[in-house]
């Protein structure tokens, strides 16, 4: 046989293969052609393609989740370590410190441990590792020393036999705060950008650690109703009998698994404070969803309860760790054990990207100034001094300056979608409504159709709230247009919606990520595989993370002759590209405007100011492209 004239399939069924099972594989742990991503989703215009997935020639595991180490085979022309660096990327991302590359005539070994001896060393055919061999060693690089860690670590994730496998990233959390439990750690951070499944990862951490016995009482605290809900009616579902949510301030304590509003356990009384009801050795674990919003703030109401329970392992999860002079999850929790960014979500297909719509309207920049003896809409004088960004829907509301942007929501609309699932986030309940009349006024057709094309969802408004499971419903036409405040920035899993208007004074890059992360989710099956994101308030500047998030492609400044009809058409355009001499890519630049952030801190609260007959026109348009690297389409 001239091995030379073989495939690479013929070198890894008649050499690798046996190579494997004569070391003591089982076909449970031997995992061939392994895909782990999606492929990226590249946008041009109106078409979008996939880029290629990440596929590893084998994955090894010693239990089912719980890979250990990857080989990339490559055909006998190549040489033994010619796949190295392409398996390293691999083992980077699916977190295993063993790595090999073959050619069928034997392996080349690198080991991440440094336990084995030499980084890099070539072993014969014959000379594989065992998985108990790779085990122990990973054992020790791991700090598994106790036969209690061993099991804790080695217990297998939920199956319900439908052949639904955790994402490679949520592996690599549960395993990572599987791991520093194990280890003794109490308090654990994990960071995961919206729409990767942070609900599914905290339910297999707690499935694997009740079931082995680590952790036998368990409470699941979460700000927001819908996301208990959720949570108890989806991911949670496997726990049953076991499981139950507090509610109406009363106490069982005969179950194991308590989910709760934390809302519901706390409150300015004594009396309220049920929580107290439970000794403080109660519970073991309790894992804090969205932790950016309550926890890490000391004289918080969750801060309190986990107090009470300072002896349970506390795992925090959030999309945007909070790091302020007041506010700290990492002097809480400590460094985060895992973290699975926007940007690598896009990269990896998992997530959609997205474009930003910039719209500058010349009220807010240039600034306002009433002429003398001005009125309002109630007749009241209006105090003399120049509005501008900060003041708008705040201290003073222009009628025009809400029909514009209702405008131009509508616009976009009718150019790409006029059923595109669309969340526009306002000031507050008094600016959602004002929105919500004005896309009424502008889409005539559409409500005459469907009362509810646009809806008010606030938390103020009954049967606004009940048209919530509706409106993230993607089988669900209508409500087509959501006008919100805070009630959608987070727990609303709106998998179809493809517009996010921002529409309102942002303070911080923690609301501006949970805002956006509406429109995160992929639905392939309803044509949603990216989003846009219509900015009137400069947040998209503001709050840009480069790190977690990329950065922006293009910037493209829109004149009156180039309006949003038209970028919403165009395909290509054709520019003059400057060549990055690192990278080697093309660059497109152009003009932009670049300001302060401006903020709301300072500005003393007066009563709002109504008024008619200003008017508002846009200043600048322009257009940003996202993706994972921040590179030009």
């Amino acid at each position: 046989m001239d091995k030379k004239k073989l495939s690479e399939r013929d070198i890894c069924s008649k050499f690798i293969n046996p190579a494997l099972e004569q070391a003591g594989w089982t076909a449970h742990q031997i995992r061939e052609e392994v895909t782990f991503t999606n492929g990226q989703i590249m946008v041009r215009g109106k078409l979008h393609t996939r880029g290629e997935r990440k596929r590893a020639d084998y994955v090894l595991y010693y239990k089912k989740n719980i890979p250990l180490a990857v080989i990339e085979a490559k055909d006998n022309n190549h040489s033994l370590g010619s796949g190295m660096q392409q398996a390293l990327s691999y083992a980077d991302c699916l977190q295993v410190p063993f790595v090999f590359s073959s050619n069928g005539d034997g392996f080349l070994f690198h080991d991440q441990t440094g336990l084995f001896g030499k980084v890099e060393q070539e072993l014969g055919l014959d000379e594989f590792p065992s998985p108990e061999y790779l085990w122990k060693l990973y054992e020790q690089y791991k700090g598994l020393t106790t036969p209690e860690s061993k099991q804790i670590v080695e217990y297998p994730y939920y199956d319900d036999g439908s052949g639904r496998i955790p994402r490679y990233y949520q592996v690599n959390a549960v395993n990572k705060a599987i791991e520093a439990i194990a280890r003794g750690q109490n308090r654990i951070l994990l960071v995961m950008a919206t729409g990767t499944g942070k609900t599914y990862t905290a339910f297999q951490i707690i499935w694997r650690l009740w079931k082995a016995g680590a952790k036998k009482r368990i409470l699941f605290l979460a700000d927001r109703n819908i996301l208990v809900d959720q949570t108890k009616n989806k991911d949670f579902k496997p726990f049953g009998q076991h499981m139950t949510k507090i509610s109406k301030r009363m106490i069982d304590k005969s179950y194991e698994i308590y989910l709760s509003l934390y809302q519901a356990v706390t409150g300015s009384e004594e009396e309220k404070n049920i929580y107290k009801q439970f000794s403080p050795e109660f519970f073991d674990l309790i894992v804090i969803d969205e932790c950016h919003r309550g926890s890490a703030k000391e004289d918080s109401s969750w801060r309190e309860i986990l107090e009470y329970f300072s002896s349970a392992t506390h795992v925090g999860l959030t999309a945007t760790p909070k790091e302020t002079k007041d506010t700290s999850n990492i002097t809480y929790f400590g460094d985060p054990v895992y973290t699975y960014t926007l940007k690598q979500g896009i990269q990896d297909g998992f997530l959609a990207p997205y474009k930003v719509v910039r719209i500058d309207l010349d009220k807010d920049l240039q600034g306002w100034r009433p002429e003398k003896g001005k009125k309002d809409q109630h007749g009241n004088e209006i105090t003399d001094r120049i509005y501008n960004l900060k003041d708008m829907d705040k201290g003073l509301v222009l009628k025009s300056r809400t029909e514009i942007v209702a405008q131009k929501i509508t616009e976009f609309l009718v150019n790409t979608d006029p059923y595109a699932k669309t969340i526009v986030f306002c000031d507050d309940i008094d600016h959602a409504e004002r929105m919500r009349q004005a896309l009424v006024n502008l889409n005539p057709e559409r409500v005459k159709e469907n009362r509810k094309f646009v809806m008010r969802i606030t938390g103020d408004d009954k049967e606004g709230k009940a048209e919530l499971d509706n409106f993230i419903n993607p089988e669900e036409r209508y409500p087509v247009i959501a006008t919100t405040s805070k009630l959608m920035t987070t727990g609303v899993d709106s998998e179809t919606c493809k517009l996010i208007v921002l529409d309102q004074h942002i303070k911080s890059m923690t609301e501006f990520k949970q805002m956006i992360g509406r429109g995160t989710r992929i639905n392939e099956e309803f044509n949603k595989l990216y989003f846009t994101i219509l900015d009137f308030r400069n947040a998209t500047d503001n709050f840009a993370d480069p790190e977690f998030d990329g950065h922006p492609l293009r910037v493209k400044p829109i004149t009156e002759d180039l309006d949003l009809e038209t970028i919403i058409d165009e395909e290509e355009t054709e520019v003059t590209p400057i060549i990055d001499e690192v990278s080697g890519d093309e660059i497109i630049m152009a003009p932009a405007v670049v300001r302060e952030p401006s903020s709301t801190d300072e500005y003393q609260k007066r009563p709002k100011q109504y008024v008619n007959g200003v008017d508002v026109s846009i200043l600048v348009s322009r257009e940003l492209y996202f993706d994972n690297e921040g590179k030009p389409i």
